[in-house]
C-alpha cells in the first residue's frame, strides 16, 4: 500500500513540473535527443550552427565553438576547441557541456560518433532547403529553453522569403553554375541549400545531378555544361581573383554575355537567416542576366 501512494505521489509531482520543463525532440539524423531541462551549455562544431544558436536566442548557453565562429560580434570571442573538421575532445569534455551540436556533412562522423559514445548528448543538423532554416531555428530554440526568440526569428525568416519568393516568381529560368572554389574546382549539387535558392531564383544548377553534396570538377564539365551565368564565392567580402580566368573561354556564354558574379560566402554558404541577404543579391544577378544581350 505505502509503495503504492509512492508511486501516486512520484506521478502527481511529475506532472505538476512545468509544461516544456524536459526536451525531447528529434535531430536531422532521426535521432531522438531527450534532456532533463533546456540546455544550458552548449558546444557548436560549425559556424553556421554558432549562427543559428545566436539567432535563436540562445547565444549565452553557447560555452564554446570552432574556428571561422565570427557572428554575430559575441560568437568571436567564443572559446575555440578546434575546426569543424579536426576538433579537440578534450577541451570539449573538459567545457562540460550538456548539448553538443554537430553539422552532418561537414564534421568527421567518427569524431562526433566518438563524442556520443562518451556519453555527451549530441544534435546533428543538416538544413538542406530554405525551410529548413527556419525549422532549425525553432528546434534549436526548443533544445535551449528560447522558444519565443526563435519563433520570431523563424516566423521573420519566413516571411521575407515570400517575400523574395514573389518577386521572383514567373521569371525565365537561367543555367548557372555555382562555384564555390578554383583549385580544385568545387560546386554544388542539387540537394544543396544553395542549389535551393537558385531554384527560388529562377536558376536552375547545371550540376544540380551529381551524386556528391559538394562535387569536384574540371574545367572541360564547366565548358560542356555552357551556362548562362557563373557565380562564385571565394573568401570574406572580396571578388574573388579566379571568378575572372573564366574569361579565357570567350566561347562560353556566361563570359561572352558578362554573366560572371560574385556573392560574399558569409551570405549564401551558411545556412542561417543571412542566407536571404545572399539570396536578394543572387536573385537581382540572375534579373541582370535576363536583360543582357
Amino acid at each position: 500500500m505505502r509503495a503504492a501512494v509512492a508511486i501516486i505521489v512520484l506521478w502527481a509531482a511529475s506532472a505538476a513540473l512545468p509544461a516544456g520543463a524536459g526536451v525531447d525532440v528529434v535531430d536531422d539524423a532521426q535521432r531522438r535527443i531527450v534532456l532533463a531541462r533546456p540546455a544550458a551549455r552548449i558546444i557548436s562544431l560549425a559556424p553556421f550552427i554558432t549562427e543559428l544558436l545566436f539567432a535563436a536566442g540562445a547565444g549565452d548557453r553557447v560555452v564554446a565553438g570552432v574556428d571561422y565562429s565570427d557572428y554575430p560580434a559575441a560568437a568571436a570571442a567564443l572559446p575555440r576547441i578546434g575546426n569543424y573538421k579536426k576538433f579537440d575532445t578534450e577541451k570539449i569534455l573538459a567545457l562540460k557541456p550538456d548539448l553538443i551540436v554537430a553539422w552532418i556533412s561537414g564534421n568527421p562522423r567518427g569524431e562526433v560518433d566518438t563524442l556520443q559514445r562518451l556519453g555527451l548528448t549530441v544534435l546533428r543538423s543538416e538544413p538542406r532547403t530554405l525551410e529548413d532554416v527556419s525549422r532549425t531555428l525553432r528546434l534549436l530554440g526548443r533544445v535551449a529553453g528560447t522558444d519565443a526568440q526563435a519563433n520570431k526569428a523563424a516566423s521573420d525568416f519566413d516571411a521575407r522569403l515570400q517575400s523574395l519568393q514573389a518577386q521572383a516568381a514567373g521569371t525565365r529560368v537561367v543555367s548557372v553554375f555555382y562555384q564555390v572554389w578554383n583549385r580544385p574546382l568545387i560546386t554544388v549539387n542539387g540537394k544543396h541549400l544553395i542549389s535551393d535558392v537558385l531554384r527560388r531564383c529562377g536558376g536552375r544548377n547545371v550540376f544540380a545531378d551529381l551524386p556528391n553534396l559538394a562535387p569536384r570538377l574540371d574545367t572541360e564539365a564547366v565548358l560542356r555544361a555552357n551556362p548562362q551565368v557563373i557565380i562564385a564565392s571565394g573568401m570574406r567580402e572580396q571578388r574573388p581573383q579566379w571568378l575572372d580566368h573564366w574569361r579565357r573561354w570567350p566561347e562560353l556564354e556566361a563570359v561572352r554575355r558578362g554573366n560572371l558574379y560574385f556573392v560574399p560566402p558569409e551570405l549564401i554558404q551558411r545556412h542561417t537567416p543571412r542566407i536571404l541577404e545572399g539570396m536578394q543579391r543572387l536573385c537581382e544577378q540572375l534579373a541582370l542576366s535576363r536583360v543582357k544581350p
